[in-house]
């Protein structure tokens, strides 16, 4: 099944027999917020409008444990994780469809987090809500609770000397902004930089300016040049596990498998024993 669905598709197989079942995830990293300015709310954005049926689910409580060694969003407890995804009526018999405001880094991690707990069909909407034209609604959706149980590491998670090994003998990206990479800025973590033998290999990248991925052929070809096809396994690392959830999601569209690395660069960076390279890609 293809890891990402248009909002024709989605209208479509919203009218059929077997429905998807929709989990609104928007959120945002907010590095810092102006004078005066709340941060972002996802719930009260969904409350304000959503696509009919989606019930949103929260990112950092739901899709995430909390901060601490494993980084800034570790694996969450499977008992919360679970009770979520069933309190949001999402079944082992039925499809799920993730959406987020546009970005598709949210949508993109609980995508993965499903499939890595077992679900056998999720797909991200492609370009987010914003992609979405049909009917909206407000406030909040009544569903029938789910019986989705997890089954954890059905798709392989890395640790962190998981990663090691990977960046020295398959390929690792960092999807993270250039500039983080290269180690002349780190707005987040102890330090700048990135995993030594890891190629830089920015998210932003796989997808047009509206937010939607490019077609498959071009994402293949771009990662072709970044060497996925001479190795036998790809990984990925961002800050946090979370814009690396999207560029495993555009792997996915290109065809390729890859792992993520769950703790990514702020559980690495953290431990002051882990070397930390800077400069361009190698």
């Amino acid at each position: 099944m293809n890891a990402i669905i248009s909002a024709a598709e989605l209208a479509s197989e919203s009218k059929g027999p077997n429905p998807p079942v929709l989990l609104d995830v928007r959120w945002q990293l907010t590095l810092a917020t102006a004078a005066g300015q709340p941060p972002f709310d996802g719930r009260a954005a969904y409350e304000a409008g959503h696509i009919p049926g989606a019930v949103y689910v929260d990112l950092d409580t739901a899709l995430a444990g909390p901060a601490g060694t494993g980084g800034r969003h570790p694996l969450p407890d499977l008992d919360v994780f679970g009770a979520a995804m069933r309190a949001a009526g999402v079944r082992a018999d039925r499809p799920v469809v993730v959406y987020d405001g546009g970005q598709g880094w949210a949508a993109a991690r609980a995508w993965w987090l499903l499939r890595w707990a077992g679900h056998p069909s999720v797909r991200v909407l492609d370009g987010g809500l914003a992609a979405w034209s049909g009917e909206s609604a407000t406030g909040t959706e009544s569903v029938e609770p789910g019986d989705f149980v997890p089954r954890p590491d059905s798709i392989p998670a890395l640790t962190a000397d998981d990663a090691a090994v990977l960046a020295r003998e398959g390929l690792l990206l960092d999807a993270r902004a250039g500039e983080r990479y290269r180690g002349e800025v780190e707005p987040i973590d102890r330090v700048g930089g990135h995993i030594p033998g890891a190629v830089s290999a920015p998210t932003t990248e796989n997808v047009t300016p509206d937010g939607r991925f490019l077609p498959a052929a071009q994402l293949t070809e771009r990662f072709d040049a970044l060497g996925t096809s001479a190795v036998s396994r790809v990984g990925v690392y961002c800050g946090s596990g979370v814009s690396g959830a999207h560029e495993v999601l555009a792997l996915a569209v290109a065809g390729i498998e890859a792992e993520l690395y769950v703790g990514s660069w702020s559980e690495w960076s953290a431990d002051e024993s882990r070397p930390v390279a800077t400069g361009p890609n190698p």
